[in-house]
Order: C-alpha cells, then structure tokens, then sequence
C-alpha cells in the first residue's frame, strides 16, 4: 500500500514511523512533514489545509490511504472531499469534526445525550460574558468556541483573569473567527486523563490512557499550551473507571451522534477530568491527540493499517486490538517563549547521539533542514518519547535523551509524569 500521512508535526512523525511497522506498506508520503519525518517517509512540500491539492497528489500518485493527523484539515471537510474523490481517507468527516471544531456544538451534544459534563453557558457578546462571570466568581474556565491550536482555554484563578480571557479572545479577537463565541465553563476538580478510541460509527475501542500536560511551566503554571509532554497509562483511570468512561461518555457520544445522522468514524479522543462524582467531559478532540499520540502509538501492538482500514469500512467489531504492557513517557523540547513569541532556526544538536539509545524515539515536532542542520522551525520542537517496564525507567530515560539534546533558549518540563509518581502504585 501506498499511504499519505497528512500534517508535519509530532503526532505524524509518530504516525508515520507506526504505519511503516505494517508489512502491508509498501511507501509513506508526508504532507508537509518535516526534517525527523524526512528519514522515514517522503515529503511532500503541501499544506495539510491545500485539500485540493491533496487530492490531486493522492490521485496523481496513486495513494491507497491518507491519514490525516491535524484537525483543521478535519474540520474543513478533507474526508469528505477525498472520499468524493473515490480515495479512502482515515478521520471523521465535516460535520462530525465539529466535535473539535465548535465546542457549543459538542456542549449541545453532551446535554441533549445526557453525557456528563461541567455546567457551561454560551455567549455571542463580550459584555453577556464579563457578566456571567463577575455574578458566577472563580475559578472559572473561559473557552474560545472554534479551533485555537490548543490555547483557546482559560483556566481563571480570579475574575480578573477570566474577564481578560474574554476580552482577549472576543474583543481582540486572538483567535481570530474562533473567538466569536465563548463557553463560560465551571471549574472541575480533579485529575486530567485523555482517552482516546478508534470507532467506526458503531463499534467502540478504546485505547490505552495518557496524561497531557497542558501548561507551559512545572506544577502546572503558565499559559495553556499544545501540550508539553505525555505518558501511558494514567493511573488515574483504573480499569473500573475506563470501563465506566466507555459506557457513560464514549459510547453515547458516538450513539448520540448517530441518531443525528453523523456517523463518526476516526478518533475520538475525550479529554476527561476525574471528578469526586466520577469522569466529566472538558472536551472533545476528533484526531489522535499531540503529544499523547507519541505515548500511545509505540504501545500499539497490532497493525494500525489494519484498524484504519476497518474503521473506513465499518467492521472495527472484527478487530481485536493488542497492546504492550510498558510504559511510555514523552518530553516536549520546545522553543524559548513558547507558547508565546519564539525564535526559529535554532540548530539542533545531540539527535545522533539520542539515535544511538536503547527504547528512546525522538518525534519531530517543529524542525526543518537548513545547510545540512536540523533546526527548530516551530513552538514545539521535539517529542522525546521512552518506553520501560516501569513508568519511572520511561521517565528516566526520555530525560536522560533530552539532557543529550541541545538547542539554544530550549525549554522543558522537568515534571511529567510526576503526578502518576506520587500515587506510589507499585507497577509504575
């Protein structure tokens, strides 16, 4: 098979380097990928939102199936448009992505199907908002309703904070069309895990559980990010309450957007807080997440091509999905000023020398070559993903990776996973 990984950061390097363990395939492009996915695969110098020309490469080159990484390529209908095109395309379609791409789309899910779910109310006017918020106090979350790369999401400690939230996102329109409306959200307590599944429309398996780590900074400070790093499982959700995630929000999500008329067949990722009153939905992804894509994947013992294939065709009931009982943790390497403004072209030293170390992957994330250098050309840089037999060897050696990395002004959490470390469950 001849297959189009479509996007050119972390989560399609991993991909890419998953979809090359199926014997099924034969070549992997990647559009636009980027200088850790150049090894791999070859790069296809399109944007993942050029669908038309997408399309026109798949077609011209004989593309057998494209998986598409990003959501806004989601969002704007790149399924819908291959598969008129006659080509097999892996992600949910136009109306289904709008599970990510309008978060009052996926809230009015949620309440009509009886999902649990933080309570929330959704404003056209700043003014409406900033009064929500001064009658309701804080903590109190703010929500851009449209794609924000991840940043669109406030966590306001005062009403201050929240107030500015909403002007930055409305008023001055940071996110541009996607801040035309908020969702003022209450503030859940408890522990984040992420939980991703394939699903075919019908049938739903879950993946093993992840836990991003949002902020920029140690102990969960600092602005929202895409995602500073990850790690699998999260010993959070216990097999009792991933079998309770799967029936209370998993499965009538998918069943609720079926009595809709949306078949959703892709990833569905819930990103899920773990209340004293069990799991709540803080929101919907419809892609595989980034950077919990790099913890996750290299746990996947069965052929990925395979389960692609059965979502795309609606038989995923005949899958049964193996995965590996070690553990991952991933360590983004990002730029300095980061999430805010940053620096590109920065070189990148020490990844030959990373190459060389046993159980340890660097995911590109943000790199191009320049002059036969590997520089940095976005936020996030590198993922450095490790795998053990315990959750602490993974963390001890994706950070034994990084400390061999160098780059100028790179920045790093020195805290992933530490939150699963101090449940002191014995196997970790």
């Amino acid at each position: 098979m001849r297959i189009l990984v479509v996007g050119g950061g972390g989560r399609e390097h991993a991909l890419v380097w998953q979809l090359l363990k199926s014997p099924r395939v034969q070549k992997v492009f990647c559009a636009p990928g980027n200088a850790g996915i150049a090894g791999l695969a070859e790069c296809v110098p399109i944007a993942g939102e050029d669908i038309d020309n997408l399309v026109r490469f798949a077609l011209e080159n004989e593309i057998d199936l494209t998986v598409v990484g990003p959501e806004a390529p989601l969002t704007a209908g790149i399924v819908d448009t291959f598969t008129a095109a006659g080509l097999l395309a892996f992600g949910p379609d136009k109306r289904a992505a709008q599970m990510e791409g309008s978060k009052v789309f996926a809230k009015d899910i949620m309440q009509k199907y009886n999902i649990p779910t933080a309570e929330s109310r959704v404003f056209h006017v700043a003014a409406d908002a900033i009064a929500y918020i001064r009658e309701k106090g804080a903590p109190i979350v703010v929500k851009a309703d449209g794609l924000a790369a991840g940043k669109g999401v406030v966590v306001a400690e005062t009403v201050e904070e929240a107030v500015d939230a909403v002007n930055m996102i409305m008023v001055e329109q940071a996110f541009g069309a996607a801040g035309s409306r908020v969702v003022i959200e209450e503030f859940l307590l408890g522990e984040e895990v992420s939980v991703l599944a394939f699903t075919d429309g019908d049938t739903v398996i879950p993946m093993v559980s992840a836990q991003d780590h949002k902020a920029a900074y140690d102990g969960d400070t600092g602005p929202n990010t895409g995602g500073m790093g990850a790690y699998s499982p999260a010993p959070v959700l216990t097999p009792q309450l991933l079998a309770e995630v799967e029936k209370v929000i998993l499965r009538p999500t998918i069943s609720g957007l079926r009595q809709e008329g949306i078949v959703y067949k892709g990833v569905l990722y819930a990103g899920l807080m773990i209340t004293p009153n069990g799991p709540k939905v803080l929101e919907y992804n419809v892609r595989f997440g980034d950077p919990e894509c790099q913890a996750v994947l290299p746990r996947l013992k069965s052929d990925l091509v395979t389960i692609m294939l059965s979502v795309i065709t609606r038989s995923l009931q005949e899958q049964k999905i193996e995965w590996h009982n070690n553990h991952t943790a991933c360590v983004v390497m990002a730029s300095g000023g980061y999430p805010g403004h940053y620096d590109k072209g920065r070189v990148i030293n020490g990844l030959e020398k990373v190459a060389a170390m046993e159980d340890v992957f660097v995911f590109h994330a943000g790199t191009e070559l320049k002059r036969g250098n590997v520089v940095s050309a976005g936020g996030r840089v590198l993922g450095v993903t490790a795998w053990g037999e315990t959750l602490r060897l993974a963390i001890d050696k994706a950070y034994a990776a990084v400390e061999a990395i160098s780059f100028e002004d790179a920045q790093y959490r020195q805290d992933i996973g530490q939150k699963a470390l101090r449940r002191d469950v014995r196997d970790i």
